[in-house]
């Protein structure tokens, strides 16, 4: 069985690194599941997920001309369309189209603050209050109006 690109496979965690983790294919290839590969959250630390010895099932996604193999196992796992994968495998469910998602804009409680009229009209009233106010201090340091030059 040749190891081709979109191949899922049952490989070995063999070693970990703080980029990934080399994963032992059969047929004694070794191909590297790079962090970003491990799971569809945020893996800050791959030994949060990972340990040496684990069986995983892994996707295979690059076969490089030099022989590097390229692995991922959040592709590895087949998702049921509106269902995000969770980093142990389990699926969990997806903030999509679920009812029950606290969606406050749905239950006609959603307000906006401001139109854009609004807005223009606060940023014009607090422009034109910051520059009175800078022409009088600056006013007052030059002597004010119609003061002596010398």
């Amino acid at each position: 069985m040749s190891i081709e690109v979109g191949s899922k496979l049952q490989g070995k965690v063999t070693g970990i690194t703080n980029f990934g983790a080399f994963v032992e294919l059969p047929e004694g290839s070794t191909g590297l599941v790079h962090i970003s590969e491990v799971a569809d959250n945020y893996v800050k630390d791959i030994n949060d997920h990972l340990k040496v010895g684990d069986q995983v099932e892994v996707k295979v996604i690059n076969v490089e001309k030099d022989g590097k193999i390229g692995l991922s196992i959040k592709k590895a796992v087949d998702k049921p369309e509106g269902q995000q994968q969770s980093y142990s495998g389990r699926p969990r469910q997806g903030r999509g189209n679920d009812s029950r998602s606290k969606d406050f804009r749905s239950k006609g409680n959603f307000q906006p603050k401001e139109n854009f009229d609004q807005k223009m009209a606060r940023f014009l009233k607090d422009s034109e209050e910051r520059l009175t106010s800078l022409k009088r201090s600056t006013e007052t340091k030059r002597g004010g109006r119609g003061g002596r030059r010398g």
